[in-house]
């Protein structure tokens, strides 16, 4: 072996030693533990020094703040907020000078500025002057500086000669222009007052002492007036607002035709008879309408049942020698005659004077049974030269009109029980229906041609024949008719005829058009009433069902 490659051999072998020394001090416990050492106090210091330097700036960030809300005091409420320190007021000003003072000011204290003084104060008021303006009268919130120096030619287009005044007017400012614009819109729409902001309405209950300025909205919210009344609004004719509600009889359908519904004077309750023998009472509320009561008279199919005005009493007949009364208080059905000394075989038609007094039965050849309500004994009768078909009370239940075969209208007076009036209606050859409005202002008869006449009593009872309108929308035999409370709206019914009812307004005494409407059917109407507010409408048909509709032009029911 050369020494050549023994030395190599050496160097390697020292090298490799040298290696291993290095790799067991990296590797013991002693050097791991100085390294993790020198670690963690380097992150210690490391973290300080952040922490240091995030509360200068905060701080900074904080002196900064609070100096521009300094500023901002001092520029907004001056030294109010600056504390005031004695003897550097001079120094101060003199030292660092408000940037945003006036450079100069007017003294008008001085002697010298008492000419100036009097124009101050009419400037002042001046301004006061123009402050009310700008309270009472809107002030624009922008104005079009384009509008003075525009110019319009109302005389090209024709669609604008019409703002013209003067047949040789061309040209006008834009402003101008604007006003004839609006004039012509409030001639062209003149119920627009509701949108009058600036407008000053009276108030109902506020006194003469109070200022219309101080009112407005704070007076209608001060009050419990309403704000919307309906009721006192009249009703125009052509298109009538109703809604179809759930059946009033809904939770117990009558299994025959339905002859008598009528509501209670609360408006809430009614009551549906018919020929299945029952009488149903049900709480109208538009929604569910439940039923309440349902009485079942064995040996009478009811005709007509009817409430005394009075809400104590429910008056049942058909075709028998006696009719039935039922007591809403106690709950109990009464069976009254036959009557003494009278015939009749049927007492299946009857009226209710609106006293709840008198309760007039038809008889038989012309006579009309007069009923004590309280004691249901007969006390008196009325003879007319023709047969009895149809009964109305007026003023109050101190008259009574009567119409029947030989086309005549009879007006009795119960006082006297003499007949006071007596007149052909016109056209009828035999009157089958009457019916007055609750005023007794205005009476409506119905003929088997399907002719309802409306009549103003006054004049009818005057001498006067011709009636008010003669309505021809009906071709068979008129059935029951009614006027609503306000005498506004008059139904009239035939129960020959399929959706045979028509609804007229009275003031115009025109046909309400979409009455009953191509999506209702009112099958072969029978009877019908209005609610004491006009709210409902009931009617009931001959397949046991009564509809029920809102009238929404009068709010109560």
């Amino acid at each position: 072996m050369s020494l050549i490659s023994q030395n190599t051999q050496k160097r390697r072998l020292e090298k490799s030693g040298a290696d291993d020394k290095n790799d067991e001090g990296i590797g013991s416990p002693v050097a791991m533990d100085g390294e993790v050492g020198k670690g963690t106090k380097l992150k210690n210091h490391n973290k300080d020094k952040k922490k240091k330097k995030r509360t200068k700036v905060s701080e900074a960030q904080q002196n900064k703040e609070k100096e521009e809300i300094r500023q901002l005091e001092s520029s907004l409420f001056g030294a109010l907020y600056t504390p005031l320190e004695f003897g550097t007021e001079v120094a101060g000003a003199v030292a660092a000078p408000d940037k945003d003072a006036p450079l100069f000011f007017t003294d008008r204290s001085a002697a010298d500025g008492v000419d100036d003084l009097p124009i101050y104060e009419e400037d002042l008021a001046h301004d006061e002057e123009e402050d009310e303006v700008v309270i009472k009268g809107r002030k624009p919130v922008w104005i079009d500086e384009e509008e003075e120096r525009t110019e319009v030619d109302i005389a090209k287009v024709a669609r604008l000669r019409k703002l013209r005044k003067e047949a040789d007017e061309h040209l006008i400012s834009g402003k101008e222009y604007e006003a004839r614009l609006r004039g012509q819109h409030a001639k062209l729409n003149p119920f627009t007052g509701w949108a009058d902001m600036d407008r000053k309405t009276s108030i109902p209950g506020a006194s003469d002492g109070e200022s219309d300025d101080e009112g407005g909205v704070d007076d209608i919210l001060q009050n419990n007036d309403e704000l919307v009344v309906k009721d006192t609004v009249k009703l125009l004719p052509g298109m009538l607002e109703f809604s179809r509600l759930v059946d009033a009889n809904i939770q117990d359908p009558s299994s025959g035709p339905i002859n008598s519904v009528q509501f209670h004077r609360n408006g809430q309750l009614m009551l549906a008879a018919g020929l299945d023998k029952h009488l149903r009472f049900f709480q109208i509320d538009g929604k569910k309408n439940p039923k309440i009561q349902s009485i079942f008279i064995e040996d009478c199919p009811v005709l007509k049942a009817s409430f005394l005005p009075d809400g104590s009493e429910v008056i049942l007949s058909g075709r028998r020698k006696f009719f039935y009364s039922f007591d809403l208080v106690k709950a109990a059905v009464s069976k009254i005659g036959p009557l003494t000394g009278r015939e009749e075989k049927s007492l299946e038609s009857f009226e209710i004077s609106p006293d709840s007094r008198t309760i007039a039965f038809v008889g038989n050849e012309g006579y009309i049974l007069l009923i004590s309500a309280k004691t249901k004994q007969l006390i008196g009768t009325l003879k007319m030269n023709g047969s009895v078909r149809s009964l109305a009370f007026a003023d109050g239940g101190n008259q009574l009109l009567s119409s029947g075969g030989d086309g005549h209208v009879y007006h009795w007076d119960l006082g006297t029980r003499k007949c006071i009036h007596k007149a052909m209606d016109d056209g009828s050859l035999a009157g089958i229906s009457l019916c007055t409005s609750r005023d007794s202002s205005l009476f409506a008869t119905g003929s088997t041609s399907g002719i309802v006449n409306v009549y103003k009593r006054d004049d009818f009872l005057g001498g006067k024949r011709k009636p008010l309108k003669t309505i021809e929308n009906l071709t068979t035999d008129v059935g029951e008719m009614k006027f609503n409370h306000d005498a506004q709206v008059l139904a009239i019914t035939s129960r020959k005829e399929r959706n045979g009812m028509r609804l007229v307004h009275v003031p115009s005494f025109s046909v309400f058009q979409n009455w009953p409407g191509p999506r209702f059917s009112l099958h072969y109407p029978r009877c019908l009433d209005f609610s004491p507010g006009s709210g409902f409408l009931s009617v009931g048909h001959a397949g046991g069902k009564v509809l029920l509709y809102k009238l929404h032009h009068y709010q109560n029911a």
